[in-house]
This record gives C-alpha cells, sequence and structure tokens, in this order.
C-alpha cells in the first residue's frame, strides 16, 4: 500500500474531495491517506502560510500530495499556498491535460485535446514585490538557466512519454528579451535532441488568440509560470467547463496533484460542484504511482458517465444531458460503471505509465562577467525630467558618465518629448565603455548621497562574454 497525504480544502474541497475518494476506494486503488488540514482555517488561526509544521512534516514523509482547492484570504498579509507549496517542494512542472467531451459537454472546440506544462517556481510568481515610491510598485520577473533547462525538457520527455507530436513553445521574447529571451533561447537548444518531435514557437498574445481560436493545431505547450497559469485556465474552460481539468505537479522529489479551479465557496455545501476535475488529478496520480490498470478503470468510468448524460450543473444542458446529478450522485455513477468501457470516447490506455526521471541540469562553465556601470533608481517627484537629468549629468564622474533617465522604461532623457507621462520613479543609468570597478559604483552613490538625491534601488549592468546582460531603453 502506498501512503499519500490528502487536504480536503476549503469551499467545495470536501465535497468534491469525498468523491473522489470514494471512487478510489471503490476501484480498490492500493493506496492508504494521511490527511492534513491547509488554508484559509489555519490563515485565521494564525498560521500565515495557511498551514502547520505538523502538516509539512506528513508531506515530506508521504511524498505524494492530493489536495482541493484552498482560499487565499485577500490582502495584505497573506501568500498564496498553492505557491508556496510548489516552491517549497521543488514542484518544478505544472501538467494541465485539457480534452473536449464532444459531443456529450458543450464545447465550440470539439477536437482539442492539449496538455498545458507550465515553470511552476519561478517568474513573476517569485512574490518579490516592493513600494518603492508613492507612486511605483515593483514585482521582479526572475527566469533561471536551470528552471527553463527543466520544464523544456520535462515538456519533450512528457510528449515523447504520451506519443505526443509536437511541442511549442510560448514566450514575450520580442519584449522581455533577456528573460523570456531565455526561455526561448533554452527551448531552440533543446529541441534538436528530440528530432522524433515536431517543435514552434508563438509569441504568447497571438499563441493564446490561436489557442482560443483553434486549439486542435497544438499538442504539448510549454511556457513559463504566468502565461501558463493563465492559458490553462481558457483551455479548461473552452474544452466544455474549467471544473472538468485536473492538473499533477512534478518534482524531482514530491508531486502534488490538484484540480485546476479554484475553492468556489459561493457553491459550496450544496451538493452541486462538478468533482471531474480532482477524479481526473487522482487519474494522473495513479499514473505517477505506476498504478496504470486503476488510472485506467476509473479515466473510463468517468468517461462512460459523462457519455450516458449524467452530467452536474456546470456542464449540464438541456439538449445533451439525461440527468442532472448533484457532487454525490456523479461520483456514485462513476463507481457504477467501473469496468465498463466507452462507447464514443477512445478507451482510456494508461497501464505501465510511470513517473518521469528528468536529470538535474549540469551548471555551466561561468562565463567572463564585466561590471560596465551601473542602473541608479531615484525617487524624485518632479515632472521636467531635464531638471533631475541635469542634476546627474553634472555630479557623474568622467569616466562613468549619466547615459540616460528612463521612466516606467521609456527614455526621457536626453532628448525626451514633452509628451511623454512621468511618475516619480527614474532609472539613471550610468555606464563606462571599458569595465570598471565596483569602487566607482561606491563614487556615484556617494555622489547622489552628497548632492540629496534620493536613490531607492540599484542594479549592475554586466557584460557576460561580451553581451550585454541588461536592456536597452525603450526609445534609446
Amino acid at each position: 500500500m502506498t501512503r499519500v497525504t490528502i487536504a480536503k480544502g476549503d469551499g467545495i474541497g470536501p465535497e468534491i474531495m469525498d468523491a473522489t475518494l470514494a471512487i478510489l476506494k471503490a476501484a480498490n486503488a492500493p493506496i492508504e491517506f494521511d490527511e492534513i488540514k491547509i488554508g484559509k482555517e489555519e490563515y485565521e488561526s494564525g498560521f500565515t502560510s495557511g498551514i502547520r509544521p505538523e502538516a509539512w512534516t506528513t508531506i515530506a514523509k508521504n511524498k505524494i500530495f492530493l489536495k482541493a482547492p484552498i482560499t487565499t484570504p485577500q490582502g495584505g498579509g497573506y501568500k498564496s499556498l498553492n505557491v508556496t507549496l510548489r516552491k517549497t517542494l521543488g514542484l518544478y512542472s505544472n501538467v494541465r491535460p485539457c480534452k473536449g467531451f464532444h459531443p456529450f459537454v458543450k464545447t465550440l472546440h470539439p477536437d482539442m485535446d492539449l496538455v498545458i506544462i507550465r515553470e511552476n517556481e519561478e517568474d513573476l510568481y517569485a512574490g518579490i514585490e516592493h513600494q518603492q515610491t508613492p507612486e511605483v510598485t515593483q514585482c521582479l520577473k526572475l527566469i533561471s538557466r536551470p528552471g527553463c533547462e527543466k520544464i523544456i525538457r520535462y515538456a519533450f520527455e512528457y510528449a515523447r512519454a504520451n506519443n505526443r507530436k509536437k511541442v511549442t513553445c510560448f514566450s514575450k521574447d520580442n519584449i522581455m528579451k533577456i528573460t523570456d529571451g531565455m526561455f526561448h533561447k533554452i527551448f531552440d537548444e533543446i529541441a534538436p535532441e528530440y528530432p522524433d518531435i515536431q517543435n514552434d514557437h508563438y509569441i504568447v498574445d497571438i499563441g493564446a488568440a490561436r489557442i482560443a481560436d483553434t486549439p486542435e493545431r497544438f499538442d504539448v505547450v510549454v511556457m513559463p509560470n504566468l502565461y501558463g497559469d493563465i492559458i490553462s485556465d481558457i483551455t479548461g474552460q473552452i474544452s466544455g467547463s474549467v471544473g472538468l481539468a485536473g492538473s499533477s505537479n512534478i518534482g524531482m522529489n514530491y508531486a502534488m496533484f490538484e484540480a485546476i479551479h479554484g475553492s468556489a465557496p459561493d457553491i459550496a455545501g450544496q451538493n452541486i460542484a462538478n468533482p471531474s476535475g480532482l477524479i481526473q488529478a487522482a487519474v494522473l496520480m495513479l499514473q505517477h504511482l505506476g498504478m496504470g490498470d486503476v488510472a485506467e478503470n476509473i479515466q473510463n468510468a468517468l468517461y462512460v458517465t459523462i457519455e450516458s448524460g449524467i452530467h452536474t450543473a456546470d456542464i449540464y444542458s438541456s439538449e445533451l444531458s439525461k440527468q442532472k446529478a448533484g457532487t454525490k450522485e456523479f461520483s456514485e455513477a462513476v463507481i457504477a460503471n467501473l469496468g465498463k468501457k466507452p462507447s464514443h470516447f477512445p478507451e482510456a490506455k494508461l497501464a505501465g505509465g510511470k513517473a518521469l526521471v528528468i536529470p538535474e541540469p549540469q551548471r555551466k562553465p561561468d562565463p567572463k562577467r564585466e561590471l560596465m556601470g551601473v542602473d541608479v533608481f531615484v525617487y524624485w517627484p518632479g515632472k521636467d525630467p531635464n531638471v533631475i537629468g541635469d542634476k546627474l549629468r553634472d555630479l557623474a564622474a568622467d569616466d562613468l558618465p549619466l547615459s540616460m533617465i528612463t521612466n516606467r522604461g521609456i527614455k526621457v532623457y536626453p532628448n525626451g518629448f514633452d509628451e511623454t507621462f512621468c511618475t516619480d520613479h527614474w532609472r539613471c543609468r550610468f555606464k563606462s565603455e571599458t569595465p570598471i570597478t565596483f569602487d566607482k559604483v561606491l563614487d556615484i552613490l556617494q555622489r547622489c548621497h552628497q548632492a540629496k538625491v534620493d536613490v531607492i534601488k540599484t542594479e549592475h549592468l554586466y557584460y557576460f562574454d561580451g553581451v550585454a546582460g541588461f536592456s536597452m531603453g525603450q526609445g534609446q
């Protein structure tokens, strides 16, 4: 028997978890469960992370976690436990299969059958935010080479293991040339290692539009964290209902399985929630554990239930459905259909499935790194860039001159436009034509301090093997 940690969560979580556990028991899944409490109740009990230390101990012991949705209190003081779990446990890969149930569930995309593979630990979800001036806040977007390598290689290995034909990369590297540029570059490095799998790339905005319009053109799609979160919800919804999709969160040592939807507190306790998302998450868990025969049985029973017209309220249609079922009644129908094969949907073939093993990325030799200057971020409530620009130009050293000032990324000094709107947050770039020492940066900061310039942040400007590791200003 395999021990699995479960959490019933908040809102509709307890209902859909009870339904899922009943199906696992009826299917004779060789699993025993240790339950923990997480979410809203724990937040309100004074555990600002939403989880108690002893719950972490249970998760660490079992390493497999089946989780119902939780509610994160809105506003300051609370961090998303979902993000905390993924990052703490190293769950770098979020896998969200999305398939239509046409003609039994209404959808404009009857042939869609794609998988979103989302990087799960970094990007803007690093959650590093600051208010820097009265008018400007900041969120840091962090993209690492090891993070890109792991998720992109996982996407290709997943495609190969599941007989998928193509992997598509989404990025926004026409704008974020360094961060998203790294993601796309590493995709292009890894893709040739899989000559049996087609590959292509889309800028995320047109890629999202084409997924929404013609999802059948895609197979496996890999992307950074934020895009993956948004687009996987879109694919879930256009398949017929976001309540139909499950997801897996995979790491080197741990795995967590969950529905992709939220806790839906507005319908909690009414026995109307669709448990299919968590049921399909449990199927993914069984596959991960090598229990493919049990996973296959449950998946086929779910297909038969949907084919038979027994539908929960979110997918019920007077034209297509035969019975509007509550959460409990739907799970009972799935149990009654265990051992049966679908007549319309292709029979699930999941036996023999096993966890993918992705090697840890190897650290590359360090490039030659040269310090070329510093971006000094300044709080100044004035409006005329020439005032602050002339002041900083005059205090700069001859060998580290002021090269430009930007406001919200757009160059406003020298030779800016009067029409450009400016806030109180100014990036002032001091850049040399030859490498400098850190003493030069300290000298500039000391000069700013003596001139009563309010420095709020600095970023060093490096070249790596002769290539600039910093972006130009817009309009530069």
